[in-house]
């Protein structure tokens, strides 16, 4: 004969069903791209590619040493012309190198600003880097698909909010090279977009 199940047993049962619920619900929605609200233009770059113009919201929140310095480089067109080195099919895009061959940089190292907060979803833009957490410089990667093992190991700095389906365009690697490009895509010009507004 099976074990008697109580009102007190059910509504334990209820409630704990309830929290894991919650639970989930809070984890999945934080690690959502927030919905674009008010454009904050000192805080929005604009990343121009043959294809058309990518607009990426930066999130000094939770990255702020990286915003900053991606904004110096920025200014100091230092992205202009550099290329798109290496390209994953169904993964993400990365450049930023001036070598162009993944091994460049600017010659100053950001530390780690990991969060929680954002998960590795498409569109999110985050910095590449070498073994060490703290190596990363100036090379960038937008997720071109939701990549949530890279969680907590690089740093998530901004989003894009206009424009992936020309981030989808960009040439793409040979997977048997790890996505090197041969002719890459070129980055025409990047602007902070508070910048274009003085002008």
């Amino acid at each position: 004969m099976g074990n008697k199940i109580t009102l007190k047993d059910s509504l334990f049962v209820f409630f704990t069903d309830i929290l894991i619920f919650i639970g989930y619900m809070f984890f999945h929605n934080s690690a959502k791209i927030p919905e674009t609200t008010k454009t904050d233009i000192d805080n929005t770059l604009y990343l121009d590619l043959e294809y058309g113009r990518v607009v990426i919201r930066m999130l000094p929140d939770i990255a702020p040493k990286h915003v900053s310095r991606i904004k110096e480089l920025v200014r100091k067109r230092f992205y202009d012309g550099l290329t798109f080195h290496r390209v994953i099919e169904g993964f993400m895009v990365q450049g930023g190198d001036p070598l162009g061959n993944g091994t460049g940089g600017s010659g100053k190292n950001i530390p780690a600003e990991f969060t929680t907060r954002y998960s590795h979803k498409r569109g999110i833009v985050s910095m590449a880097r070498a073994m060490n957490p703290n190596s990363a410089d100036s090379q960038f990667f937008i997720v071109t698909k939701d990549a949530p093992h890279l969680d907590g190991q690089y740093t998530i700095w901004g989003y894009v909010v206009k424009g992936m389906e020309y981030v989808d365009k960009i040439k793409k690697g040979d997977i048997r090279r790890n996505g090197i490009v041969e002719n890459p895509d070129k980055i025409i010009r990047m602007l902070v977009a508070s910048d274009t507004e003085k002008k």
